[in-house]
């Protein structure tokens, strides 16, 4: 016959957690990406100090996609667990005022235990901004890239779609990246004038490490008419990094954000989608 577990006088039962989902935005240019590093100066780091500081204990994210050193965030989606019981509009406020002025939580949503911000993801959106012009960004230095070349739309829609499916995209991938597989389906490239401002909009199931800057910089080639666009076709399949053109500048590029099933209710839009060109 098992004894019963003794109860310790004055013993009382954790708290139970919830879990909580975040929309955040921020501007990349002052930090060294989103995951957190030993200098503390990523946007994962400033995130998660707000969140603490407004809790009053440690709290801990985790996102829907990491995003390198001078990328912008327009829906970063993150979750937590908490004890905490807040109303919505008190995690965004209230965060808010411990968060320097480039980064802000748009939105809170109490979600289930089985939600996952990176796993419960069904696609990732990204948007590259794009100057050009004989002059170099001034207002927009750091907010868009920039080619003092012209460049063909129909060329660059020609090279793109040579690009869409499930592909091998060994080809775009950086060195360092740290996913499993290099294989990933590419599901929309738009690519618009709007004008002087050229707007390219990437989504897919998933993304590599540098993938649509190295694929940004192949597409500016080919829109500059320095490769045909059929060129596109033979750096995919080469699956050679060093074939492709070098990595394009980040300043222009922004992770739009996740979209989730909609049984989640997560917004997949933000004032700032208005905002950019």
């Amino acid at each position: 016959m098992s004894e019963r577990p003794q109860e310790v006088p004055g013993a009382t039962a954790a708290p139970a957690l919830h879990r909580i989902a975040l929309g955040v935005s921020y501007r990349g240019g002052h930090y060294h990406g989103w995951q957190s590093q030993p200098d503390g100066q990523t946007v994962q780091d400033k995130l998660e100090q707000a969140l603490s500081a407004f809790a009053a204990m440690p709290v801990s994210t985790l996102c829907a996609g990491r995003t390198d050193a001078g990328v912008h965030g327009i829906n970063q989606v993150v979750h937590l667990d908490t004890p905490l019981q807040r109303e919505e509009f008190s995690w965004v406020r209230g965060v808010n005022r411990y968060l320097p002025g480039d980064i802000a939580v748009q939105w809170c949503r109490p979600v289930a235990p089985d939600f996952h911000a990176r796993n419960s993801a069904r696609g990732r959106r990204y948007r590259y901004v794009l100057l050009e012009s004989p002059v170099r960004p001034a207002l927009e230095s750091g907010q868009a890239g920039w080619t003092f070349r012209p460049l063909a739309l129909e060329p660059m829609r020609e090279a793109a779609a040579l690009l869409l499916g499930e592909h091998d995209f060994s080809a775009f991938r950086a060195a360092g990246c740290q996913a499993l597989s290099p294989v990933k389906t590419l599901r929309h490239i738009g690519i618009e004038r709007r004008g002087a401002y050229w707007r390219f909009d990437f989504e897919a199931s998933a993304f590599l490490h540098h993938m649509v800057r190295n694929i940004m910089g192949c597409l500016v080639a080919v829109g500059q008419g320095t490769r045909p666009a059929a060129w596109m076709g033979e750096v995919l399949e080469s699956r050679r990094r060093e074939i492709a053109a070098p990595t394009f500048s980040p300043d222009g590029l922004y992770f739009v954000g996740p979209h989730y099933d909609a049984r989640h209710a997560i917004p997949d839009h933000v004032p700032a989608l208005d905002w950019l060109p």
